[in-house]
């Protein structure tokens, strides 16, 4: 078993930062295809085989794939690593779910803080406990500021879009569509960190990537088939090519963030993805602008301090610095 050897802070968090840039343009794809088909889980699972069919190609084609196809099932039957690992694809089609289902009622900006919010804390959590391959980290009183400015500053980023949520729902109404956000946002750094164990064990992030968007088609093809039977099937598929980008997109940001959880930790492989999304979100809403779209200064300065805190967070601080420190048993 040849393991992907660590990076840099200096060369990975770039990395992470870019593969975040994949999001928002996945979204706009996605949310795209889900109005043409006038169907959410049916635009998911479309996206999710595209990926799949690229992840197939790409690991048939390159040595370092094949290799990793091989490495699969060994490293699952003789466990590896506990086998639950195998669907964390899983998580990626809760996540969609949450889209689906939750961003007509929150609206985009309720929807980017909740998931941020579950997601950051969770980064914290999963360094903790030391799930991923890059071990135990301490949690320092310097970690814990730069989640929570980074929270802030995204609130701050999203917040001229917060007139499109649901207001008039009151917070009662909005409490239980909320949940769900917070709970996809928050299994989504134990995501990365099994697919960074399992990288680890299958030697490449293809092959982690490729288990991922198995387990994802599975679960969304059974939701599909369900919601099918109920209300049948969806509008036919476009002819338009760029529809069918949103897998391979997903394909980016699921192995790049396989790959950088084992040099970066869970928290700052997460940490630089959410600067990507906002960057992204920021130059499509620039370049392609949408319906109702605003760019307003708040949005530009949450960015910006988004960036500072993801900073603030990843130096390699003294141990003096804000003395608290909840060091690794």
């Amino acid at each position: 078993m040849t393991s992907p050897s660590r990076l840099p802070v200096l060369a990975g968090l770039p990395l992470a930062v870019g593969s975040g840039l994949a999001i928002p343009v996945q979204g706009r794809i996605n949310g795209a295809l889900g109005a043409r088909l006038n169907d959410g889980i049916a635009a998911a699972a479309v996206s999710f085989s595209t990926g799949l069919l690229v992840m197939i190609v790409i690991s048939l084609l390159l040595p370092r794939g094949r290799a990793g196809l091989a490495n699969i099932l060994p490293a699952v039957r003789n466990r590896a690593f506990p086998r639950i690992y195998v669907v964390a694809g899983a998580i990626g089609a809760l996540f969609v779910f949450a889209q689906s289902f939750t961003v007509g009622i929150l609206g985009v900006a309720l929807f980017t803080v909740a998931t941020v919010t579950g997601q950051t804390v969770s980064g914290l959590l999963v360094d903790r406990l030391g799930i991923g391959p890059a071990g135990k980290k301490s949690v320092t009183g310097i970690r814990i500021i730069g989640c929570i400015l980074t929270i802030a500053a995204v609130a701050w980023a999203v917040s001229p879009r917060f007139s499109s949520a649901g207001a008039g729902d009151g917070v009662t109404g909005l409490l239980l569509p909320l949940l769900l956000p917070v709970a996809a946002g928050f299994l989504m750094s134990f995501q990365q960190a099994m697919n960074g164990t399992a990288t680890l064990h299958y030697g490449t992030p293809i092959a982690a990537t490729l288990v991922n968007f198995v387990a994802g088609c599975i679960v969304l093809w059974a939701a599909y088939a369900v919601k099918l039977a109920l209300a049948g099937p969806a509008n036919p598929l476009p002819g338009e090519w760029w529809y069918y980008l949103g897998g391979p997109m997903g394909c980016v940001f699921i192995g790049l963030g396989a790959l950088l959880v084992r040099s970066l930790g869970v928290l700052v492989t997460g940490l630089g993805m959410i600067a990507g999304q906002l960057l992204g979100s920021l130059a499509l809403d620039l370049a392609l602008p949408a319906p109702g779209t605003i760019v307003a200064p708040a949005t530009v300065l949450g960015t910006l301090l988004t960036l500072a805190a993801i900073i603030l967070a990843t130096l390699p601080w003294p141990r003096g610095a804000l003395r608290r420190q909840w060091p690794v048993r």
